[in-house]
């Protein structure tokens, strides 16, 4: 069963866990000290180190510096691609600004630069350390839109009626200025507590204008909690971490710049689109089944995007659904098109529409690339060459550096329950049956009933698991170095 990325919260030194992510990051040939001297090659470092100083700018930049932008990021974020800025427009409506990392003014094509990005393709995010895209100085310094720096960007303008539906779109490049770098509690706070400004207070309005928007084409939003671990006096905790409603308010902004790119995109005749097939029918079935067992209310009469609407990621069945519904979201890919021709299936099923992947350059490639085509698109122009070139290929290089990224995900997992539940093998514990095999009953999956142990573990054994019940299960191995968490039935 697909699981969220970790959040660590402390640093993981565990001598066993840190060995273990060590080795994980040797056998997916990434540097074993992200922050040492070798994670770039010299010839990488230095080609950042003098794009830093002079980025490629327009010969007269449109000056936004007067925008009063803000970011929402986690607390130690730094790496910042996104900074928003929320107004109503005089008539009805309102006015989004969104202004995105300028990753291409820091990085020339066919440079050092640019082709160690092409080999990393993503950042990879592991417990103890994150592996950068870029170097630190462009991608937590002089490219990272950090408060109070004025910072090269592409500012997307998108008007929307009083209903929150798209009525005009803009992109071009800027200079801008961040005024504050927020996190999603100290938004939530403030909202709630009716102390925010109006540019902030906007952040609900449109975010549930455009949640309703979303209900409206029948898209999906998964607010599945995420794992974290803590460091509390001197242990580790692993807990899971539900979602705010301004995480949701917040993701609402990137999903409209998305869907806004790839309209541009399609009318100009030249993109990449992050597509998503629908769902096969056998999938929605199995969830069914799935949602029956685990003692959720689903009639016949109501879609899937309807009865996940209805979950409350607290709630611990409703939790191990939503992780469940993730594994509809298997078959992402990228489909470029050029010559007008756009594909039949260029629709990202879970967002109801054509959507791309534009709003986090510093921290994928692919995003870089849609800019471009973009910014070239809204000025009635051609796309650079260098974007055309690059772009079959794209598709390719994206789907390896995901399937990497999901391998740290999923093993870093494995690595962190492993050192948590070390030392109790033996133990006895309380789980439910989040996922049974199809064709072996007895193998599946379960989720222990603890605070303060928010695993979801592999559980073999001699007889049929009853999907969806509470078990008492006997931890059987666990060994950060060679052994994954395994449960039998007790």
């Amino acid at each position: 069963m697909p699981r969220r990325h970790i959040h660590v919260t402390g640093a993981a030194e565990a001598a066993p866990l840190r060995a273990a992510l060590r080795e994980l990051r040797t056998t997916l040939d990434v540097p074993a000290d992200p922050a040492g001297p070798d994670a770039f090659p010299p010839e990488v470092l230095a080609e950042a180190r003098e794009a830093a100083c002079h980025p490629r700018l327009p010969a007269d930049p449109y000056d936004a510096t007067g925008l009063a932008l803000f970011t929402v990021d986690p607390p130690a974020s730094t790496d910042l691609d996104q900074a928003m800025h929320l107004a109503r427009r005089e008539g009805g409506g309102y006015r989004v600004h969104y202004a995105i990392a300028d990753v291409a003014a820091f990085v020339a094509p066919g440079g050092a630069l640019d082709a160690e990005a092409h080999r990393r393709v993503t950042t990879l995010y592991f417990p103890d350390e994150k592996v950068p895209l870029h170097p630190r100085l462009l991608s937590e310094g002089a490219a990272s839109l950090l408060a109070d720096q004025v910072r090269p960007a592409l500012l997307w303008r998108i008007d929307l009626d009083a209903d929150g539906a798209v009525r005009a779109t803009d992109v071009r490049r800027a200079l801008v200025r961040s005024r504050a770098k927020l996190d999603y509690a100290g938004v939530q706070r403030r909202i709630d507590a009716g102390t925010a400004d109006e540019s902030l207070a906007l952040l609900r309005d449109i975010g549930r204008l455009r949640e309703e928007q979303e209900r409206e084409r029948g898209g999906i939003s998964l607010n599945v909690p995420e794992q974290e671990i803590e460091l509390r006096d001197g242990a580790y905790r692993l807990a899971y971490r539900t979602p705010l409603p301004a995480d949701g308010w917040n993701a609402q902004i990137s999903l409209l710049t998305g869907m806004a790119a790839a309209d541009l995109m399609t009318a100009s005749g030249t993109g990449i689109l992050r597509t998503l097939p629908a769902a096969p029918d056998g999938a929605v079935a199995r969830l069914r089944r799935t949602a029956r067992a685990l003692g959720i209310d689903w009639p016949h009469h109501t879609s899937y995007a309807q009865i996940v609407r209805g979950l409350d990621p607290a709630d611990p069945a409703h939790a191990a659904f939503l992780q469940e519904c993730t594994t509809l979201l298997r078959g992402a890919g990228y489909t470029v098109f050029t010559g007008g021709e756009v594909p039949d299936a260029a629709v990202h099923a879970a967002v109801a529409a054509p959507y791309t992947h534009c709003t986090a350059p510093l921290r994928r490639l692919v995003d870089r690339y849609a800019g471009e085509l973009c910014v070239a698109a809204a000025a009635g122009q051609d796309p650079p060459e260098w974007v055309l070139a690059a772009l079959p290929g794209l598709p390719k290089e994206m789907a390896e550096g995901t399937r990497r990224q999901n391998t740290v995900e999923r093993e870093s997992v494995d690595i962190v329950e492993a050192a948590l539940l070390k030392d109790r093998i033996g133990e006895l514990f309380d789980a439910h049956v989040v996922d049974v095999k199809d064709h072996e009953p007895t193998v599946g999956t379960v989720q222990l009933d603890s605070a303060d142990l928010a695993v979801i573990a592999r559980v073999e054994g001699g007889r049929n698991l009853p999907l969806g019940e509470r078990i008492r299960v006997r931890l059987t191995q666990a060994d950060p170095g060679s052994a994954k968490v395994l449960f039998a039935p007790a």
